[in-house]
């Protein structure tokens, strides 16, 4: 990480310019996004308080840290407690994360990179099926152990969800699809992470991946990918609803 820069609070609210009135958050992130990839600002430059970055852009504080949240996720600019926000990557690398980003802007977008995240899923289900060795296969069931074990810890069972599929995804063998479904769940985290919030919802959950387990150990790729399909779909279904009821998807 490079050091971090002189504050140029303002000099960055000069470069910003106030949004339309009732703006959503990816109307936030987004005109946050165009500055950080004009090239002005180098990595490390500390970023003018959330109050200011309302004040300049018309907004409640609330969309600006909902906002940097969501960036904070995809790794485009890190939160220090007590210290501000920073920006982290140069311009070339902060711009394909951008265009990422964009994918998340309307339902419609989402919703296609929810489709495509459950059929990626579902592929490497199978790949896993007929390629996991069995270090692999049993870190997988401890992962499914521990989000049986998580209780109402809700984090916890999200870790363990992530890890699930990432063990999933590292024994297909295939990189370009671990990179693929890496920036997908980097990309819908923001709602992934609020995306169970009941007991009943973690039951089915847990069966469904239970389910994925079970033809993971018998080595058959046709019920792997069969039963992740059943997994995506209500995954899919949470997700977007919860997405929807935040109320950025439908603005």
């Amino acid at each position: 990480m490079p050091a971090y820069r002189d504050d140029r609070s303002a000099e960055i609210g000069a470069a910003l310019g106030t949004l339309p009135s009732g703006s959503a958050v990816s109307a936030v992130a987004t005109s946050l996004l165009d500055l950080f990839t004009s090239g002005r600002l180098e990595p490390g430059t500390r970023l003018p308080p959330e109050r200011q970055l309302a004040t300049t852009l018309g907004v409640g504080r609330s969309a600006v840290r909902e906002a940097l949240a969501a960036l904070e996720i995809l790794g485009i600019v890190e939160v220090r407690a007590g210290a501000g926000t920073f920006l982290r990557g140069s311009t070339s690398e902060l711009l394909p994360q951008s265009l990422g980003w964009g994918m998340l802007i309307g339902k419609r977008r989402t919703e296609d990179l929810v489709e495509l995240r459950g059929a990626l899923e579902i592929y490497a289900a199978r790949l896993a099926a007929e390629r996991m060795s069995p270090e692999s296969v049993a870190r997988l069931g401890e992962h499914l152990r521990r989000m049986r074990s998580a209780g109402d810890d809700i984090p916890a069972f999200v870790e363990a969800d992530q890890r699930f599929h990432q063990e999933l995804a590292d024994a297909t063998g295939n990189g370009t699809l671990v990179d693929l479904l890496r920036i997908i769940r980097s990309l819908l985290r923001v709602w992934v992470d609020r995306a169970v919030h009941d007991p009943a919802q973690i039951s089915l959950a847990i069966a469904e991946h239970d389910a994925v387990h079970a033809a993971i150990v018998s080595g058959n790729g046709d019920a792997a990918a069969s039963a992740m399909a059943v997994h995506m779909v209500t995954a899919g279904q949470r997700l977007l609803a919860d997405a929807t009821t935040a109320g950025d998807l439908s603005r």
